[in-house]
């Protein structure tokens, strides 16, 4: 029919001039609007292929072909899978070639499809994840299906790179995370520049926030956590929980007296914790250690016993005496008067701090956290077996300003 009318207007018939058929001008707008444009992605089917080119019915006048060049941008594999009969989208080269076919791409059709995902996901502002594939000095490279993208090392938080590192160093230290998969955020898209800019930096903020509102609601009093130590204060440790960070206060790292949490904690190190509180209204947790340990008072009247000759090391001197501690837990008193057989006006005058002794131990009040210990009758085993340690002599201090000494 298309025929006829063409030939109709060359003749100078009834379809010619001005006075074009109804029919040829409906079938010249469908054909208009039936021929793709470069730039469009269009669905098709594979009529045929060959290891050089693949021929793309895509529903105009003339077929498509997807050549050699495009083919070796494919995966094997992805090329291996198409089979003709295929339905597949395509992205338009060239509407037309002097041949009247149309040159194709199915690397770039995958491309805009990738592309297309990444809006979404920028749009839905959802969390992603990849897999770094190299870096250079200013950050690294990862891929969106094959969407190249770029994470500036300002966005990293894997790796911290000095200020003043030289371009060698930075390139150095982003080389030990390629290989690993990230969790990503976009940050900033446009497609026109090509331009896709990730941030780790975001996407962890955003996730610890995550894991955090759905710890403050799981998390409850009396539970045992594993943990990591993040950071070490001079108030306590702050141990990660999983995305969520929770307070052991210096007074819950041990039973015993501890200056600093350095003394019993490092950062990274794993330790299992007692959750004490959960304030949900303030965002904070309370943890302790101690609290899964023994109560080194609760076995001290088996551990030890009156007359028992001991190691201990002095840790403080006071005006009424010295303490010593005997284990990594318990420590004891060393009254004044019984540092040594002279009267002296202050423990420093036999001991001092950090000093080791063997001392015997004279009392024990589990109840009261009480530990008598006497440096001067150490050898005096005479002494000792006639010796009332409940009602000690008056004339070197009863048993009211020991209590007294002790309790401060």
């Amino acid at each position: 029919m298309e025929e006829q009318f063409d030939a109709m207007a060359l003749e100078g018939g009834a379809a010619s001039g001005e006075a074009i058929h109804p029919m040829a001008a409906l079938l010249a707008e469908e054909g208009a609007k039936i021929m793709p444009e470069r730039g469009d992605v269009i669905e098709g089917v594979i009529v045929s292929k060959a290891p050089s080119e693949i021929v793309i019915d895509i529903a105009s006048k003339s077929e498509g072909i997807v050549g050699s060049r495009d083919l070796e941008r494919l995966d094997a594999d992805y090329i291996k899978s198409l089979k003709v009969g295929d339905t597949v989208f395509v992205y338009v080269i060239r509407p037309q070639d002097a041949e009247g076919r149309s040159i194709l791409s199915l690397s770039r059709a995958l491309l805009e499809s990738d592309w297309k995902e990444a809006e979404e996901l920028y749009e839905a502002k959802e969390m992603i994840e990849s897999t770094v594939s190299s870096c250079n000095k200013g950050g690294i490279i990862v891929h969106l299906g094959r969407v190249r993208a770029f994470v500036p090392a300002s966005q990293i938080v894997s790796v911290r790179l000095p200020r003043d590192a030289s371009e060698e160093e930075r390139i150095e230290q982003l080389g030990q995370i390629v290989g690993q998969t990230l969790h990503l955020k976009i940050i900033e898209l446009d497609r026109r520049r090509n331009r896709l800019i990730l941030s780790e930096r975001v996407a962890m903020r955003e996730w610890r926030q995550e894991r955090k509102n759905r710890l403050m609601e799981e998390l409850q009093e009396g539970e045992v956590r594993e943990g990591e130590v993040s950071s070490l204060c001079d108030f306590g440790a702050f141990v990660d929980l999983g995305g969520a960070d929770g307070l052991v206060h210096l007074s819950e790292l041990s039973w015993r007296h501890v200056e600093h949490p350095r003394e019993v904690l490092k950062v990274n190190e794993k330790v299992k914790v007692y959750v004490l509180g959960v304030d949900r209204e303030r965002r904070r947790i309370a943890l302790s250690i101690k609290r899964l340990q023994p109560e080194p008072w609760s076995t001290v009247e088996e551990r030890f016993e009156i007359g028992q000759k001991v190691n201990g090391t002095i840790t403080k001197l006071t005006d009424f005496g010295a303490f010593a501690r005997l284990d990594e837990d318990i420590e004891g008193l060393i009254h004044i008067s019984e540092l040594s057989d002279e009267r002296i006006t202050h423990p420093s005058a036999v001991v001092e701090e950090g000093q080791e002794v063997e001392v015997r131990i004279i009392r024990i009040d589990a109840a009261r956290r009480r530990l008598g210990l006497s440096l001067r009758r150490v050898n005096d085993d005479s002494y000792f077996d006639d010796y009332d340690w409940e009602n000690p002599d008056p004339s070197v201090g009863g048993s009211e300003e020991y209590e007294e000494d002790y309790a401060e």
